[in-house]
């Protein structure tokens, strides 16, 4: 028989679970009436008249009065408020750090980039309390500050906000959350960059309404965020789409994860400009000069019909587009989404990729897939947001601000 204190646990918790649910309907369906959250969420119109009282007092939410359809007294809708709360999102790039003030609706108040001039752990960690504590200082009247968010490609551990491998920086196993809770008491979120991003196109890029989609980012690395029935894709370690490092070619270059032939050792930005000086360097008619070559040349090179320009991209689609195979025939998303400078050459990209895609996927799989851009390129600091919104979501950061 359970005890005393551990049925008012549970109820403490259900409650929570059902405050969270309720804010949940209200951002992502709002503006919505009472009722209409009661029959949705199934909850007794008692239980949402006393959450919804609760989360008007802390100011999270908002009435607004909506047209009535057939004449007399509109009816009160309910909506959140947005703009009064604030949170810093911070993106750990390769040289630089990327730090933004933004606002529940995704907009940016204010953002810095400052370069990374020391990659160890007491680098990184100083220049992000640098960056952190420059913005706090920017709230106004009825703005309140509710977390800092940090994401960086490598692993990490968002339970305990640990580093577990940086392919950038010298910080693996840095216990980042707790090193940075000395400067502030905001709650820390701490998240893969590419699969946050995931979460940001659903929320309110590309992929809005989309229950089952890919996000694929082409960096300087190559990785994907698997979203699944309407939820970002986690395993036990919490670290899942590192597609990076599927093997392509067991005789190709050496990866830094020890092995060879890894999909970004063929398909990375670094990959493709190094691809095309060797083509070059072999005496290749193109408009493309070997010195200071840019992924972003090569990509206009591509669209103006460069023949070594083409044919690079053509290969980093039919490589790639052996990896989104697999994806579609594992996951069958309705769509994927393609992140990173390689966009720009989508005209020549895309194409090779979906024949790849129709030769190696299911064809029921990949009939009505959708090949897109990610609206999110290079905004580093949106996956920031998206860990924001689904710690509100999911009752943890909602929690905290209803606190006393």
């Amino acid at each position: 028989m359970s005890s005393h204190g551990e049925r008012v646990a549970n109820h403490e918790l259900l409650k929570q679970v059902n405050a969270a649910l309720v804010y949940r309907l209200i951002d992502t369906q709002g503006p919505i009436s009472r009722v209409d959250i009661a029959q949705i969420s199934a909850l007794a119109p008692a239980s949402v008249t006393n959450i919804t009282r609760q989360l008007l007092e802390h100011g999270l939410i908002k009435e607004v009065a909506q047209q009535a359809s057939t004449g007399g007294r509109p009816a009160i809708s309910l909506t959140t408020e947005q703009a009064a709360f604030l949170f810093i999102s911070c993106r750990l790039g390769r040289e630089e750090l990327h730090c933004s003030v933004m606002d529940l609706s995704g907009a940016i108040h204010q953002h810095t980039v400052s370069t990374l001039l020391q990659h160890d752990a007491e680098g990184i960690v100083a220049a992000l309390q640098q960056a952190i504590q420059q913005q706090l200082q920017i709230a106004r009247n009825k703005q309140k500050f509710i977390a800092v968010a940090i994401t960086m490609a490598g692993l990490v551990d968002p339970q305990t906000g640990t580093v577990l491998y940086s392919p950038n920086h010298q910080i693996a196993n840095l216990e980042l959350a707790q090193r940075l809770q000395s400067i502030t008491d905001l709650p820390i979120y701490i998240g893969n960059d590419t699969r946050a991003l995931a979460l940001a196109e659903y929320y309110l890029g590309a992929a809005q309404g989309c229950q089952d989609f890919i996000l694929v980012s082409i960096h300087h690395g190559a990785g994907a965020g698997i979203i699944s029935n309407g939820q970002l894709l986690l395993g036990r370690n919490r670290n899942v789409g590192e597609i990076g490092h599927i093997q392509i070619d067991p005789f190709g270059e050496h990866c830094h994860c020890g092995n060879f032939g890894c999909l970004e050792t063929m398909v990375s930005n670094k990959a493709i400009i190094a691809q095309t000086r060797a083509m070059l360097a072999k005496g290749h008619t193109s408009s493309l000069q070997n010195e200071n070559l840019t992924i972003e040349q090569i990509c206009q090179a591509a669209i103006r019909h460069d023949p070594v320009a083409v044919q690079i991209i053509r290969q980093a689609g039919e490589n790639l587009g052996r990896v989104l195979a697999i994806l579609v025939n594992l996951f069958n998303p309705e769509k994927i989404l393609l992140a990173g400078e390689i966009v720009q050459s989508a005209t020549v990209l895309f194409p090779a990729l979906l024949q790849q895609i129709q030769r190696q996927s299911l064809p029921n799989f990949h009939h009505e897939l959708h090949l897109d851009q990610a609206h999110f390129q290079g905004q580093g600091t949106m996956g920031g947001y998206a860990l924001v919104k689904r710690a509100l979501h999911e009752s943890d950061l909602l929690q905290r601000i209803m606190q006393p």
